[in-house]
């Protein structure tokens, strides 16, 4: 047994975390969780993206410690955003843009380790169960992975909607029962992780499949939106009238998602925004469930948690649908961290992203940091949210096609040259592009400055983002 504890010692920092956010000395080494929600925007409680969303799941996590309230992803799409997550790399370092290829298809990210091997080089245990990278690259970067359960689950035999188009692209009261969904048996499973004893340090990860279409959740979760009394963000006319035609065209060209006039026409916005407030009603009830056992388990007082989204989502603002836009509704991500030495119930609006959690928990941890890594640790703004922070955040979809978001502002600039400026100041729907205004210039140009100087070429194929950006494309060769 003597021997056992050397060991242990000489392998796993013991003070780790009274360094980092001045917690009380730590006696054993702090385990990692991350929650992620597959298409999750603002849409949460303690966000107040929408007035009737009812997450108290998600928003009593919120209270425990540091809510980032201005997050953002790498890229409006599921698969560069969790392989940029998961490496620190920006798609503009690995060319990995679109839904393909896997993060280790590209040269320079397989120079990197992922996040979860680095905590397995350091001695934990790491598992992880439904979507945490995208596809089939979960088993094969998860290590001992348990499962996707189903994937996005079944779907009934005939659609529920006359949406025409990709046959994941349906919404309504499906199936029966919670127990038939694979997030149910997500919870379930990290619940029956988080009983057991391990006897190393645990990095655990549960990824929950909705509010991903299709829009399915049963019943009783549907009920707690009468369709009557649902509320549709807040629009105006003609939004798009002051966007580029790339822009526009790199936001609606090829989608899979229906178009704003299809909506309109048949009279789906309200069944669209219900059926995502229950879905996210029912992914909240199931983080619920993981946190009570969580509050219950061996480990509660020794774990970091970082729940977040890969990207945000359209409901109709920017007459959009889905993601796959540079726009805040497309870019920007729930982020709360909680753990030991972290304050409680706070807010921090500096400009952060989700590449800068993989360098955080190695610090949280005490484990050495990667100077490969472009994220940032955010430790500083977990002691101290108004901490002085000079990085901005940046979202690209295709090469030359970046957003950069500060804490007041956001800068779009499109391959083709044209640019877009939002003031959140006073325009927190960025319906007013500011980009001609010349009180604006200085800022403009201090935004500028955070564009990459490099960009990897587009690796994959044949993806919907390929297509849009193919498309958005064939509009500079034309001109």
């Amino acid at each position: 047994m003597r021997h056992l504890l050397l060991l242990a010692t000489l392998f796993f920092p013991l003070t780790v975390i009274t360094t980092s956010c001045s917690a009380p000395k730590q006696t054993s080494p702090t385990n990692v969780w991350l929650i992620p929600i597959d298409d999750l925007n603002d849409w949460i409680g303690c966000l107040d993206g929408h007035p009737q969303a009812k997450t108290p799941n998600i928003d009593r996590l919120a209270k425990r410690g540091v809510l980032f309230t201005n997050a953002h992803c790498q890229s409006p799409v599921c698969n560069p955003s969790r392989g940029s997550m998961m490496s620190s790399l920006y798609p503009a370092t690995t060319g990995i843009y679109f839904l393909n290829p896997s993060i280790k298809s590209s040269p320079r990210a397989k120079k990197t380790i992922l996040m979860p091997d680095r905590f397995v080089n350091e001695g934990y245990y790491a598992t992880g169960a439904g979507k945490i990278y995208h596809g089939g690259q979960n088993a094969r970067y998860m290590p001992n992975y348990g499962g996707s359960f189903g994937g996005f689950g079944t779907t009934p035999k005939k659609k529920l909607t006359t949406f025409p188009g990709h046959p994941l692209w349906d919404w309504g009261v499906y199936p029966p029962l919670d127990e038939q969904t694979p997030d149910f048996k997500i919870a379930a499973w990290t619940i029956n992780e988080l009983q057991k004893v391990h006897d190393t340090p645990l990095f655990l990860a549960s990824g929950f499949m909705r509010p991903h279409v299709p829009q399915f959740a049963p019943q009783k979760w549907f009920d707690m939106f009468p369709i009557e009394d649902v509320q549709l963000p807040k629009i105006i006319q003609d939004d798009l009238k002051d966007e580029s035609k790339y822009g526009h065209a790199l936001t609606c060209l090829n989608q899979v998602s229906p178009d704003h006039q299809w909506v309109l026409e048949n009279n789906a916005w309200k069944p669209l925004v219900q059926s995502y407030l229950a879905c996210v009603a029912f992914v909240d009830a199931q983080v619920g469930k993981v946190l009570d056992a969580y509050d219950n388990s061996d480990i509660k007082d020794n774990t970091f948690i970082v729940l977040y989204s890969d990207h945000g989502f359209h409901l109709g603002e920017k007459e959009r649908w889905a993601k796959r836009s540079l726009w805040e509704n497309g870019t920007r991500v729930p982020m709360i961290i909680v753990g030991p030495g972290i304050k409680a119930n706070k807010k921090c609006s500096k400009p952060v992203q989700l590449l800068d959690i993989y360098p955080t928990l190695l610090e949280l941890t005490g484990l050495a940091a990667n100077d490969k890594h472009q994220g940032n640790s955010l430790v500083p703004l977990l002691k101290n949210t108004k901490a002085p922070w000079p990085h901005f955040a940046r979202t690209s979809f295709g090469p030359g096609n970046v957003a950069i978001r500060s804490e007041h502002y956001r800068y779009v600039h499109y391959n083709d040259g044209t640019e877009a400026f939002y003031d959140h100041n006073n325009d927190p729907h960025e319906w007013y592009n500011l980009i001609n205004q010349k009180k604006m210039a200085s800022q403009i140009e201090q935004h500028k400055q955070k564009l990459p100087t490099q960009y990897h070429a587009v690796l994959g194929k044949n993806a919907t983002g390929h297509k849009s950006f193919n498309g958005a494309e064939s509009l500079i060769n034309k001109n």
